[in-house]
C-alpha cells in the first residue's frame, strides 16, 4: 500500500505579492525552497491561515534570499499581501517507508527569514 505523507512545509510564511496576471502558479524565495526541499514545477498545497482557504498550484522560484512569496494568476485570489499561510508539499510512499518518515519543517519571520528547520513530528 502506498500513502500520501507531508514531504516538507513552509509554516506562517507571509504573503509578499499576489499577482492575477501571472498565467499561475506560486512564486517562492529560492532559498526558502532549498530548504523545504521544494523544485521547480512541484505540486503545492497552500494553506491560507487568515481566511482558511486550500488552494493547490506549482512552484516557480524567486530571487534568492528576497523572501518573496507571490500568489500568482486564480490563486491570487485566494490570498493577498499580509496573509500568513503554509505551505505544503507531499510525497507518495510505501507503507513501510511512510511509517518511519519525518516531514521537513521551515519555520519562517514576519519577513519570511527562515528561523528554523525541524524534520520531525511536531508535538
Amino acid at each position: 500500500m502506498y500513502r500520501f505523507m507531508c514531504k516538507s512545509k513552509i509554516h506562517s510564511a507571509t504573503v509578499t505579492e499576489a499577482n492575477l496576471q501571472y498565467k499561475g502558479s506560486i512564486t517562492i524565495d529560492e532559498s526558502l525552497m532549498e530548504s523545504a526541499d521544494l523544485l521547480s514545477y512541484e505540486k503545492v498545497q497552500i494553506v491560507n491561515l487568515n481566511n482558511g482557504a486550500r488552494v493547490e498550484t506549482y512552484v516557480i522560484s524567486g530571487k534568492w534570499g528576497s523572501g518573496t512569496v507571490c500568489m500568482n494568476g486564480a490563486a491570487a485570489r485566494w490570498a493577498q499581501p499580509g496573509d500568513k499561510v503554509i505551505i505544503i508539499s507531499y510525497a507518495m510512499m510505501e507503507e513501510t517507508t511512510a511509517r518511519k518518515h519525518r516531514p521537513k519543517v521551515v519555520f519562517v519571520d514576519q519577513r519570511n527569514a527562515i528561523q528554523k528547520i525541524q524534520s520531525e513530528i511536531l508535538a
